[in-house]
This record gives C-alpha cells, sequence and structure tokens, in this order.
C-alpha cells in the first residue's frame, strides 16, 4: 500500500504555482516563481544552462503551442516533480517568434553574470528579465517583416471621441492622432493593422485583463477582432503623466512644439504607449523619433472593404501579396522603400502640392535613364539604416548589424553625389548628407573585421592595430598557443613516443596524451588525469601553467574586444536620429525610383492633378493585370466623369466580359495618382477624391451570423451615409443578393440617391438592364456596356467599354461556356423566353417611372411618391 502511494506521488506533476508554498521549492524554482508573479500575464523563459525553461503551466503551454514534448524536474522534496518544457538557448528568437505570432507575451529571464564565478562562490547564479517580448515590441530582424511596418497602437476613448498613437519601436516612428466617430478609429486601425493595441483599464465596460483577440462588448462594435489587445493600468495614461513623461522623454518644456498640446486624448494615448514601451524593454533605452502628429483630413480615406476589394496589399481570392496592387508598384531596392510605399499606398495624399512635388521627381527621373539607374544601382548596396540604427541606438546591435550600417553610411555620400544632379524636392533632399556620417561609417570599419561572428562574447571582432592592449594580448596568446603546438613535438623526441599529442577538453583543460601500451614510458612529471579505453592522459606544472595563461588571455581578449565595440556601437548610437532622418529622404528616392522606372516600363503617364470633381482617364488599364497576363494583351478603356460629365455610370454587359476589372481600374488610377505615380493611362486628368468607396463581389460575413445578402447592404449603407461629391463610388451588382424585384428596386433606389443627392463620381455596375432608363430621367447619369461579339453558337468577351446599355447578360452562355450540360442549358434558354415574353417588369418601368420622381414644393422637400408599378 505504501509502495502504491509513493508511486502515485512519482507520477504527479505540478502545473500550478500561483498558491503554491514557496518555501518548499528548491531556490532557482523560488525565484522563477517569484519572476513569474511579477509577469503573470507572459510566458516566462528562464535560463537553466543551454535553455530557456518553462515552468508550471507556462510549460504546459508552450508544450501545446510548440508542439515540444513536456517533461517533468525535482521542485522539491516535500512538492514532488515540476512541469518543465525548454528550449535550447540558439533557437530562443525562432520560438519566440512563434509563440508572438499567436499572441502570447514571452518574459526573457537571462543569466546576468558568469555561472563560473557563481559556481566558485557556491550560489546560484543570478538571473534579471531582460526583455519582455510582445507582438507590437520586437526590434530582432529574424521576428519582422522586412517590407512591413510593426505598428504598437495605444487608443484612449472619451465618449464619441478618441485618441490613437502608434509606434513601430524597431524604426523609430512615433505618431498620434485624435478625433471623433468611433467608426474613424476602426478605418484607422485596419489602415495600420497594428501587432497589439493597448487600452487603459478606465475604458468603458473592460473587465479583466484582455488576452489576445478578446475585447470588452462596448469595444466590438468598432475594434475588429483581428487584433491583439492588452490592457495597462490607467495611471500612465492620464493627461498629466503622460504630458510629464511625452516631455522627459524628448526633453522639452512645452509639447506646442510636437503639434499636440491641443490635443490631449492623443497625448494620453501617447504617454501610455511610451510606458509599455520602456516596460517591455526593460535593459534597453528604445530611441524613439520625436512624437508627430497628423489628421485623418490630409489624406484620402480607403476603408476596409476598399482595401479589400481594390486588393491594394493582398488578393482576396488567398490573401497573398503576389498579384496585390503593392506586388505591381514595388520595385524598390531597400526594405525601408518597401515599407514607404506600403504607408504611401495605404494613406494617399489629398494635398495637390504634396503630390506634384513626388511626379515632379518621378518626371525627372523619368527623363534622366542614367541618373535613375545610378540611383537604383547604388541603393542595392545600401541595407536596412533605419531598423539598424534602431538596435544600434537601443543596445542591441550585434557586429555585424554595426558593419552593414557603418558600410551603408559610407555609400551614402555616393548615393548623394547621384542625387546633386537633380533639382526636384526629393532629390534635393538628398544632396547634403552630413558628411560626419560617412566619417563615422569609415571610421567603423577600419576596426571592425570584414566578417564579425554574431556573438559579440566570443572575440574576432576587432581588427589588429586597433588597440595596444588588445594586440599585446592577442600576442601573448599567439606564443602560448605556438608553445603548445613546439610542446607535442618536443615531447615526442623527449617521451620517444611517436603519437603523443595535446588535447582540451571543458572538464579537465589541457592535457597531454599517449597510448596506455606506452604509459610506462611517462616521464615522471606527467601527473595522470584520467585513463580511457586506449589512451592515459597527464597534465604538468608547466602545461597548467600556461593553460591559465591562456584562458586568462582570452577572457581579457574577449572583455576587451567587447569593451571597445560597445564604444563604438555608443559613438554611433549618438548619431541615430540624424541616421534615421536620412534614412527617410533614401527610402523617398527609392520609392520615387521605383515607380520612375515602371512608368517607363510599362508606359505609364503623368496624370493632370486638378480642383474639383473631373476624372478623365484615357485608354486606362488595370496596373495588376496588365502585368499578369503580359503586355500587349490588355485591352485599354477610357472613363469621363464629373464636371461636364455624367456624374454616375450605369455600366452593363455579360458576365466574365470586364465589368468588375473596369470598376477596379478606375479605383487603382485614382489611388496611384494620388500617391504621386504616374498612371496606366495614356493620358489622365484627375480631381482629388476626399473617399473610394467600393462594393464588389459578395461574401457571407459566418461570424456575425450575416448573410451575403446582409453584408451588402451594410457595405452600401456606409457608403450612402459617408460618401460625398468629392468621393469616387465603386458599386458592382448591388440587390442581386435577393429576390429579383427587391433586388431591382433596391438597386435603382441606390443609383438615383447617388445621382440626385450625393452626386459622387458612381460607377454603377449592374445585369439589372432596366437600370438603363435612369439615364433618360437623369441629366447626370450616363449608360456604358462592355461588349461583346455573337456569333452563331458562341460570343466573344471584347473588354471594350462603349456608351449604351446592354440589352442582356448572355448569362445563360456564360452557364454553357462553364460546362452546364447541354439539356440545361437548352431549358434554360425556353424558360427565359416565356419570362421574357410575359414579364411587366420593363412595361411598368417605362409606363410608372417618371411619375415616381418625387414631387418637390418651393423648398425643395418632396411631397409624395408613386408606386413604380401603378398602373
Amino acid at each position: 500500500m505504501s509502495s502504491e502511494k509513493h508511486n502515485q506521488t512519482d507520477r504527479k506533476i505540478i502545473t500550478d504555482c500561483t498558491n503554491i508554498d514557496k518555501s518548499k521549492l528548491s531556490p532557482m524554482y523560488q525565484h522563477y516563481v517569484e519572476v513569474k508573479e511579477q509577469y503573470p500575464n507572459a510566458l516566462l523563459l528562464y535560463r537553466v544552462g543551454d535553455f530557456f525553461e518553462c515552468f508550471f503551466q507556462d510549460a504546459v503551454t508552450i508544450a501545446r503551442e510548440l508542439e515540444l514534448v513536456q517533461t517533468s524536474k525535482e521542485g522539491g522534496k516535500e512538492l514532488g516533480r515540476v512541469a518543465m518544457t525548454g528550449v535550447p538557448h540558439h533557437a530562443l528568437e525562432r520560438y519566440s517568434t512563434m509563440l508572438v505570432e499567436k499572441g502570447f507575451a514571452v518574459a526573457i529571464c537571462d543569466q546576468v553574470e558568469d555561472s563560473q564565478q557563481a559556481a566558485a562562490e557556491k550560489r546560484m547564479v543570478r538571473r534579471e528579465i531582460q526583455k519582455l517580448l510582445t507582438p507590437g515590441t520586437l526590434t530582432d530582424d529574424g521576428m519582422l517583416q522586412a517590407r512591413k511596418n510593426n505598428f504598437l497602437a495605444a487608443i484612449v476613448i472619451a465618449g464619441e471621441h478618441w485618441g490613437l498613437a502608434y509606434a513601430d519601436i524597431s524604426t523609430g516612428e512615433f505618431f498620434t492622432t485624435q478625433s471623433s466617430e468611433l467608426n474613424s478609429l476602426t478605418l484607422e486601425l485596419l489602415r495600420l493593422q497594428p501587432s497589439e493595441v493597448l487600452i487603459p483599464a478606465n475604458a468603458p465596460d473592460i473587465n479583466g485583463l484582455l488576452r489576445p483577440g478578446e475585447k470588452s462588448e462596448y469595444l466590438a462594435d468598432y475594434l475588429p477582432d483581428s487584433f491583439c489587445y492588452s490592457l495597462r493600468s490607467q495611471q500612465p495614461f492620464t493627461l498629466t503623466e503622460a504630458s510629464q513623461r511625452l516631455r522627459d522623454t524628448f526633453n522639452v518644456s512645452s509639447l506646442e512644439g510636437m503639434g499636440c498640446a491641443h490635443i490631449p486624448l492623443g497625448v494620453r494615448a501617447a504617454g501610455g504607449l511610451l510606458e509599455y514601451v520602456e516596460d517591455t524593454q526593460k535593459a534597453y533605452q528604445v530611441p524613439l523619433q520625436a512624437l508627430r502628429t497628423y489628421s485623418l483630413a490630409d489624406y484620402l480615406v480607403l476603408d476596409h472593404q476598399t482595401r479589400r476589394n481594390l486588393e491594394i496589399t493582398q488578393t482576396i481570392r488567398d490573401n497573398t501579396f503576389h498579384s496585390s496592387l503593392l506586388w505591381a508598384l514595388d520595385r524598390t531596392m531597400t526594405a525601408m522603400g518597401g515599407r514607404t510605399l506600403r504607408r504611401w499606398v495605404l494613406q494617399p495624399l489629398i494635398d495637390i502640392k504634396g503630390i506634384a512635388a513626388r511626379q515632379s521627381t518621378i518626371k525627372e527621373l523619368v527623363e534622366n535613364t542614367s541618373m535613375r539607374q545610378d540611383l537604383r544601382s547604388m541603393l542595392r548596396k545600401i541595407y536596412d539604416i533605419e531598423r539598424l540604427s534602431g538596435r544600434v541606438g537601443s543596445g542591441t546591435a550585434n557586429a555585424r548589424d554595426l558593419l552593414a550600417l557603418s558600410e551603408s553610411l559610407i555609400k551614402l555620400s555616393d548615393l548623394s553625389a547621384i542625387a546633386s544632379f537633380g533639382s526636384s524636392p526629393y532629390l534635393k533632399a538628398l544632396h547634403n548628407v552630413p558628411p560626419e556620417l560617412e566619417e563615422l561609417g569609415a571610421y567603423v570599419v577600419e576596426r571592425l573585421v570584414d566578417a564579425p561572428p554574431i556573438l559579440l562574447k566570443e572575440g574576432g571582432i576587432i581588427k589588429d592595430g586597433v588597440d595596444s592592449r588588445l594586440d599585446e594580448i592577442r600576442q601573448r596568446l599567439e606564443d602560448d598557443k605556438q608553445w603548445l603546438t613546439n610542446l607535442e613535438v618536443t615531447e615526442r623526441e623527449r617521451v620517444g613516443v611517436a603519437n603523443i599529442k595535446v588535447g582540451y577538453n571543458k572538464t579537465f583543460g589541457y592535457y597531454i596524451s599517449m597510448p596506455r601500451s606506452k604509459a610506462s614510458q611517462a616521464p615522471d612529471n606527467y601527473q595522470r588525469k584520467q585513463t580511457l579505453t586506449n589512451e592515459e592522459r597527464y597534465i604538468t606544472s608547466e602545461l597548467k601553467e600556461r593553460e591559465t595563461r591562456i584562458l586568462t588571455a582570452k577572457d581579457d581578449l574577449s572583455s576587451l574586444e567587447y569593451d571597445i565595440f560597445a564604444e563604438l556601437r555608443n559613438t554611433v548610437a549618438e548619431k541615430a536620429q540624424e541616421i534615421r532622418t536620412i534614412s527617410k529622404a533614401v527610402a523617398a528616392i527609392d520609392v520615387l525610383a521605383g515607380l520612375a522606372e515602371i512608368a517607363v516600363y510599362q508606359n505609364y503617364c503623368c496624370p493632370e492633378m486638378v480642383e474639383g470633381r473631373e476624372i478623365k482617364i484615357v485608354e486606362g488599364r488595370h496596373p495588376v493585370v496588365e502585368q499578369s497576363i503580359g503586355e500587349g494583351f490588355f485591352v485599354p478603356n477610357s472613363a469621363q466623369m464629373g464636371e461636364d460629365n455624367p456624374d454616375l455610370i450605369v455600366l452593363t454587359g455579360p458576365n466574365a466580359s470586364g465589368k468588375s476589372c473596369y470598376l477596379r481600374q478606375i479605383g487603382l488610377i485614382q489611388l496611384i495618382a494620388q500617391i504621386g505615380s504616374y498612371v496606366p493611362a495614356t493620358e489622365a486628368r484627375l480631381a482629388i477624391c476626399d473617399r473610394i468607396f467600393t462594393r464588389v463581389g459578395a461574401v457571407d460575413d459566418l461570424a456575425t451570423g450575416q448573410s451575403t445578402f446582409m453584408v451588402e447592404m451594410n457595405e452600401t449603407a456606409n457608403i450612402l451615409n459617408h460618401a460625398t461629391p468629392k468621393s469616387l463610388i465603386l458599386l458592382d451588382e448591388i440587390g442581386r443578393g435577393t429576390a429579383t424585384f427587391d433586388g431591382l428596386s433596391i438597386a435603382w433606389a441606390v443609383a438615383e440617391y447617388l445621382a440626385t443627392d450625393i452626386q459622387g463620381r458612381t460607377i454603377f455596375a449592374t445585369h439589372y438592364h432596366e437600370l438603363n432608363e435612369l439615364a433618360s430621367i437623369l441629366s447626370n447619369v450616363a449608360n456604358y456596356q462592355v461588349t461583346v461579339k455573337e456569333m452563331a453558337d458562341k460570343i466573344i468577351f471584347l473588354h471594350q467599354v462603349t456608351a449604351g446599355g446592354a440589352s442582356k447578360s448572355y448569362g445563360i452562355e456564360a452557364g454553357r461556356l462553364a460546362g452546364l450540360p447541354p439539356s440545361v442549358i437548352s431549358r434554360a434558354r425556353q424558360v427565359m423566353g416565356q419570362i421574357e415574353k410575359h414579364s411587366k417588369i420593363a412595361l411598368g418601368l417605362r409606363k410608372g417611372i417618371q411619375q415616381t420622381q418625387p414631387k418637390k414644393d418651393k423648398d425643395g422637400k418632396a411631397i409624395e411618391q408613386l408606386d413604380i408599378f401603378e398602373d
């Protein structure tokens, strides 16, 4: 019986450390639990030898999430075994990345002293939290996407007003804004796609910690489900503390200079974010750039559906980068250029002067081929100095990082020399690269070896001749190593044993080995240290003396090299802000040179940007489809809207004829123009849009229980409630998700409302040919169709948009092309003939539609509305 109880005790694995009696734990576990209590919501990775271990419930969690084997270890004689799962120290970054991608915070508790020293003093190695990894606070290259920002956001809400701050601590960018309407907060979060969102504890209706992906019912209406939300103490988000933290961090006496003195909610969000960065980085100082403010009204608004429907950063079908707009436009040579282009595409300008500055630079690079090619060739040699300077500034850069940054700084003068031939604004920004940056780069390159190791404390980083003390130690070490080499030769001659060897292992240090069969020949000064199957190992007093000198020299060498490297890194860190400033200019010219390259090889034109409402596109093309199908195969189409042209175009034509492609290409051309780029057209004259709305395609939203038609109606309602006369509205198949009469009625009413009440520039693609009647009633409506060529037994899609409305949709023919059985096609034609013969829809529209236009009194108010089919 007692034996059975003993076996049960052995099988017990402790996973809960919240209510455990710490006095019964071993010293290491006591410390682990104490640290875990400070970071209850993070997975604690604790350095033990060559592994980072998790214990208790954290061990269970990472074993499950990383598919690792969970083991156990004795936790104390009275308690039993503790759950344990670990990862090798060299694989820490890979496993940490996987955990963070799953939404977990990871606390890294590393050794902060030499374990041999602790062992000599017979005590536990001192360990401290060195970094807290969360989705929004990553800085290591292996954890980040090179061409995409990793934003950390913070929000403060007061009624309908809100403040937002966001930062990328890997690049130092730091912004804040304040606005009203919670819907606009949703739009901004969806634009930024932050990896983590901070919320103060006093946010409405929040109780307890928000786990990744969770939020309160109150917040659920306007905070997207896809983000990781972290609840924080409300104290750092108070205006007094936030303001003081910002002033202290950036060493200013007032927030006026940052432009945020009059946006208190934005200040509160920024202060709370800054406190979180300080809390998570622990031993590292993150050099954020000075806080900058912005207004949502300064940019073209693209809501989530528009970004999705226009496939700006990823495709709808499989969410891939390939075949997105960004894929089609990205010809950048640097990672920082790629990130800048992404920001420009997601945040187009509405300021004509700002657009013109980018256009003029592209124009100059288009016309000056040699300058463009030389710039791009030089840019290829420049590393991601924006993120490298961040790691240098925070003290986390290794020797390879510092060397890459320094080599890039040297290249800046060559880049500046090429740009000096240009006169446009963005080229001028590179004319005066601070000469001290090149000098700094040269200073570092002269001191670091050409191919430094990744680990900093193993030596081999600093060149010879840099430091006399370093050279002296290296020479002593080399002399002692040569003595060891000579010892092997001299001992063979002295002892008379040809296969005597001098070796080394971590346990015994240096030793002399010889075969056991020759052991009788060992000299008197040989002290036996170890006996193996086929050899004997010995030490001598002189050998141990040399060993002490060699190991001491190695330690001294590594320590001195690290100190020299740290001094070099600190010297560069002092210029981190200047480096980041010039990196912005380099990234911008990288984007513009890439856009110029596309303009040349894809035959884009420079659009004329004007005030007003005009959209004129001559022979426009879809930038993505054109590149996908190859040069010369895309059929271009023109468009004219606004001003003296129709505000609303009713576009009809068969399925698969190109209506959706035409809609998207108009939206993309407008968007591309407003980032300052040339556009895929022969000629373009475009007024500034405040928003682009799209309603293209149909999907169910199963997560919220909404049908295709309900999703369509929600999106349509959003457009009708927010569009203005300066908006561009692209609608496809409104009303197709319900009964024919319902759908036609809704489509008619929506189109009529857009043309008469909003008067935004609209393309309304539809299969309801009855909507062609609108053009005969409303002067600002025109009919266009995608033409087909009818033959005896088939139709050919011409993909050409021309004036006039289509009279039929060729849906049955599309079904035939898709492979429906011939009997089904035949029967469908019979049924369609009967419907067309007896349908009263067309007759009702022609007979009663004019009567349904609302009659208005002298103040313009509608006084009656008749039934559309009233006899």
